[in-house]
């Protein structure tokens, strides 16, 4: 991370986490976002009371502890804060920006997608008009602004923003920066996501070359491959996923879930390529896996899936006996 952007942390300025895996399935970015926080006070220790042998002490009653305020509450203490600020300092800011920018972080994680979007996309508007759009306060917004974006189905033009960011970026750390990966990665699943899926792929490969992280690389081939699929390159896809599953096999073994998924998806592309027999043996070796893992109730909802993909292989093999033994 810049120093300018550590820097931020202590300007009360919230920047959207990332959720999920953003590739393991679809992904969705299920994003969680955070908030402003106050320290909380340490606890002072109460004095030792000396125990009388005398007459029964009568203690005083207690107050009873305040419920902790809801999610609405505290969107309504934003929205009081942010009129305040924009009646006293205008809309214009710092602070009035910063305040904007959380009560669109309490709106996200409220589930309220649209009001979230339009508070962003006030506050990117604000922040480049006094920062400037290279600033690392208008950098985070716009972040923020493109996972809301996502967030409410609109990937299209989650994109512009994952664009912009990516060439700040770029210029700014050099295409191998962890946050220059990150932004290229959302970008190629926007365009996934939007149909362009040519561009996904060429994002997704350049990605790949970029980033450090084993895990995320895998993420990236299990999003080239999707992308792919779309596209009918099913034999590209076969190998993008061949490559993720020889390495979730080593790291977490043949039997975990996610090993599991990913043989799963590789015997579906084998179908779909129309390579029904290499269908079958990927699918019945991830079935025979799966039984013998099914202590997980993940696992045993997959393993009814692979049932299931296995069943068809096996009807577009022409072996319609082993498909009826299953159904």
């Amino acid at each position: 991370m810049s120093f300018w952007r550590a820097l931020l942390r202590e300007t009360g300025l919230t920047r959207s986490a990332k959720v999920e895996s953003a590739e393991a399935a679809a992904p969705t970015a299920e994003e969680h976002l955070e908030e402003r926080t106050v320290p909380v006070p340490e606890r002072v220790p109460e004095p030792a009371v000396r125990v009388s042998t005398g007459a029964p002490q009568r203690s005083l009653p207690q107050r009873p502890a305040a419920a902790p305020p809801t999610p609405g509450m505290r969107a309504a203490s934003l929205e009081q804060s942010l009129r305040s600020l924009v009646e006293r300092l205008g809309t214009e800011h710092p602070d009035t920006i910063t305040a904007r920018n959380n009560l669109a972080t309490k709106y996200a994680q409220m589930g309220r997608r649209q009001a979230a979007v339009q508070q962003f996309e006030l506050a990117l508007g604000e922040a480049a008009a006094v920062y400037g759009d290279d600033h690392p306060r208008t950098e985070i917004i716009r972040e923020n602004l493109a996972w809301a974006l996502e967030d409410a189905g609109r990937p299209a033009d989650a994109a512009g923003q994952w664009e912009t960011l990516l060439s700040q970026r770029e210029n700014q750390f050099g295409p191998a920066d962890e946050d220059t990966v990150e932004a290229r990665m959302r970008l190629a699943v926007c365009y996934r996501r939007s149909g362009r899926v040519d561009a996904a792929v060429a994002h997704y490969a350049r990605a790949i070359e970029d980033v450090t992280s084993t895990e995320r690389r895998e993420e990236l081939r299990l999003g080239m491959s999707a992308a792919q699929s779309m596209a009918g390159r099913y034999e590209e896809a076969i190998s993008q996923l061949r490559m993720v599953l020889a390495g979730r096999r080593r790291r977490l073994g043949k039997g975990h879930l996610d090993t599991l998924t990913v043989h799963h998806r590789l015997g579906r592309s084998y179908t779909q390529a129309g390579r029904a027999d290499e269908a079958v043996e990927v699918l019945r070796e991830a079935y025979r896996v799966a039984l013998n893992s099914s202590g997980d109730p993940e696992v045993r909802r997959l393993t009814m899936r692979l049932r299931r993909d296995l069943a068809g292989a096996y009807n577009a093999a022409g072996r319609h006996r082993e498909a009826d033994a299953l159904l």
